[in-house]
């Protein structure tokens, strides 16, 4: 089913429109929170929460009209802001990932992923948004310019910006 016939059907509250939206679009919103987060039951509260505000939206007769997937994004960030303007993390250096260290035969994944995590987060936000959207969540430049409400060329503009301070800040890193 396309997203307009999926949004179709979440407005009228179909439960097999719902279930369906939540099946196609759960996996890569909590991908996504998890990336900028680095806990696990944030990510699920997160996850959760966009949906439970789509819902509440819908309800009200708001919602997206179009652009499902980037409404749904744009909720999650907005999530994930909200959340580091209450616990603002004390030391991007440090590992924010709650889970157990990996095994070691993994242990070089994991120390480039707590990098590009503490990269990511010395970011603007709207350059960390872009990035991941862009690479991490494989949305085309049109959805990320609608999940930012920006235009698609202000959006080419600032994935150039990002990608120059990424690889500034990685380059640092090395050198230190």
């Amino acid at each position: 089913m396309d997203e307009s016939h999926l949004l179709q059907g979440a407005r009228a509250f179909d439960p097999g429109c719902l279930a369906e939206l939540y099946d196609r679009y759960s996996p890569e919103l909590y991908a996504y929170a998890w990336r900028l987060l680095g806990d696990v039951h944030l990510a699920e509260d997160c996850t959760a929460e966009t949906f439970t505000r789509l819902l509440s939206a819908l309800r009200s007769g708001g919602g997206p009209t179009d652009h499902l997937r980037a409404y749904l994004y744009r909720t999650a960030h907005n999530w994930i802001t909200d959340h580091y303007r209450r616990n603002p993390p004390a030391d991007l250096s440090e590992d924010l990932s709650s889970a157990d260290p990996p095994p070691e035969v993994l242990a070089d994944q994991a120390q480039r992923q707590r990098r590009m995590r503490a990269a990511l987060l010395r970011l603007t936000p709207e350059q960390r948004q872009v990035i991941l959207l862009r690479f991490y969540q494989g949305l085309d430049p049109a959805e990320t310019a609608a999940a930012l409400g920006r235009p698609a060329g202000a959006i080419k503009s600032l994935q150039h910006r990002a990608l120059a301070a990424l690889r500034r800040l990685l380059n640092q890193e090395d050198a230190e």
